[in-house]
């Protein structure tokens, strides 16, 4: 995410209808799109008895026994949730991911200053700035960047929404190390137990920009892509994002001592880049970013995806955000191996007016084709919202839950969030932690307040951690037969016979892990949970 410049208010709550609907559905079972309501009706049919979509082993049952046993041990809680394997994380800002005493330490190494605002600066530190380098040795004064570059303690008067983007302009001169900040952000998803990343950067910012300002905007998609590609203008852009991911792949290997007889443990993390793309700037700008970030996408395979960034409630962004989904989906025509994940619905009421809440993530999937949607928190303000999550569950469009930054930005938690209404209609849900860096949590924390504020089972926390893998945007294919979690993950012919976690896979099954990375990092997830559960008989 990239900061806001405009004062917006923190919603109290959402509006009743949705809040009614939403306090409903916290109280059903999540059930499989079949069981969903037929077309007209307005509230969801309860599901006959809560029940798993799948055969429950006595692993399971003994590891979900154990983690019910650890509901008075806070210390042994924190550890369980540590411990569980955790998939990928699919939707992470690397700026925002980077633990905020690691952002101040490089402050301090590339010899920036603080003004008075908590700003990182430029040096030198004239009169009402100082060193970054002080703060090693100012406890005090560490911990008021801390505050500043972070949710921690934030201030009361202050918006969450307001504080948590704000935090990007003031740390933003200490991340321009994209590979340091790689190694620090892999590190922490390996240690959290976590076997892929998906991480969001802009590739070749300024040339991006200055291209668009050079060729200038015209209505005419397929006229302004010709002018972007006259002349190799286009690919030049992409040159340099290679250009630039080569340099951060050798800076990330050199911080993360990856040819080291001592590798750090994010080097073995499969990470995957995501082009961002910068919502709020002029329509030139965000078209000439999407077509470099789908371009790149096509091109290089360490890049993935394209989505777009900074508030959705800001004032460009509400204005031109039917345009832009227009614009994908003209793009994705012409570049049809490019994924899309888009921030939807990060959005509630009180924070925009109520129209503006009726079709985010509606054209984000229906007009701009989009894979994922990041966030989704105002689906119950939806138009018509039942059937567009029937549409998701249908085209198995993942929504990606970072639960504290939707509570931090939006105030909406618990009963309010959407969470049990995907579920409920057959949605895949995948959790994720947008800027834990600056949100101040990890993984294991979104999975542990998902298993205390829903009543999760040990089987449900499970295929969460397997979804996330599921619906990355990872080369090859699954491990698991088509309709997965339907399905109940049934191994694929080729692994059928096999089980991870118990000697190496058959000379068959070896193969097709071979050919297909995503299978392959599935099947040590899996390998994982057996190690896992084995240590709860």
């Amino acid at each position: 995410m990239i900061s806001s410049n405009r004062t917006a208010h923190r919603p109290k709550s959402l509006l009743p209808a949705g809040l009614a609907a939403l306090t409903a559905l916290s109280l059903l079972p999540a059930v499989p799109a079949a069981a969903a309501t037929s077309a007209g009706e307005t509230q969801p049919r309860p599901a006959a008895a809560p029940s798993s979509p799948r055969a429950v082993t006595p692993a399971e049952r003994r590891t979900s026994a154990y983690l019910d046993s650890l509901r008075n041990r806070p210390g042994q809680l924190k550890s369980f949730f540590k411990a569980l394997p955790k998939g990928g994380d699919l939707h992470n800002h690397l700026s925002g991911a980077a633990r905020t005493e690691f952002l101040i330490k490089l402050a301090g190494e590339k010899g920036l200053c603080i003004d008075a605002k908590m700003t990182a600066v430029a040096p030198p530190c004239g009169p009402g700035k100082r060193p970054a380098a002080d703060a090693r040795t100012d406890a005090a004064f560490r911990q008021e960047i801390i505050r500043a570059w972070s949710m921690q303690d934030f201030p009361a008067n202050e918006s969450g929404h307001d504080h948590f983007f704000d935090t990007f302009d003031k740390f933003g001169m200490a991340t321009w190390d994209r590979g340091k900040l790689l190694a620090n952000v892999a590190n922490t998803v390996a240690e959290q137990n976590q076997f892929y990343l998906e991480t969001l950067v802009t590739p070749a910012s300024d040339s991006s920009k200055a291209l668009s300002e050079k060729v200038g905007y015209d209505p005419d998609f397929a006229a302004f892509h010709r002018k972007l590609m006259a002349g190799g203008q286009l690919d030049r852009v992409v040159d340099e994002a290679v250009k630039e991911a080569d340099d951060a792949d050798a800076d990330f290997r050199a911080a993360a001592h990856c040819d080291t007889s001592r590798p750090d443990p994010g080097c073995r993390l499969p990470v995957r880049w995501i082009s961002q793309v910068s919502r709020g700037s002029t329509p030139a700008r965000v078209f000439t970013q999407m077509a470099v970030g789908m371009r790149l996408a096509e091109r290089d395979p360490r890049f993935v995806a394209v989505n777009l960034v900074q508030p959705e409630d800001w004032d460009s962004s509400l204005e031109n955000y039917s345009l832009q989904m227009r614009m994908l989906k003209y793009l994705r025509g012409l570049y049809p191996g490019a994924h899309l994940t888009l921030h939807a619905g990060e959005l509630a009421p009180g924070l925009v007016k109520p129209e503006d809440l009726r079709f985010h993530i509606r054209e984000a999937v229906l007009v701009a084709g989009a894979e994922r949607i990041g966030h989704g928190v105002d689906l119950v303000h939806e138009d018509n919202w039942q059937q567009l999550a029937r549409t998701m569950a249908r085209r198995n469009i993942a929504v990606e839950v970072p639960f504290s930054s939707n509570k931090q930005i939006l105030g909406v938690s618990g009963a309010e969030h959407p969470f049990n209404a995907y579920r409920h209609y057959g949605v895949p849900v995948v959790l994720a932690t947008d800027d834990p860096g600056v949100s101040r949590i990890d993984i294991s924390h979104e999975y542990q307040y998902a298993a205390k504020t829903y009543g999760l089972r040990y089987t449900e926390l499970k295929d969460l951690a397997r979804a996330s893998l599921e619906y990355a945007f990872r080369d090859g294919r699954s491990l698991w037969v088509t309709g997965s979690a339907p399905s109940g993950y049934r191994m694929v012919a080729a692994c059928h016979a096999d089980r991870p976690g118990v000697g190496q896979p058959g000379t068959r099954c070896a193969r097709y892990l071979a050919d297909n990375p995503k299978a392959a990092t599935e099947w040590r997830q899996e390998a994982a949970f057996a190690t896992f559960e084995r240590g709860h008989r």
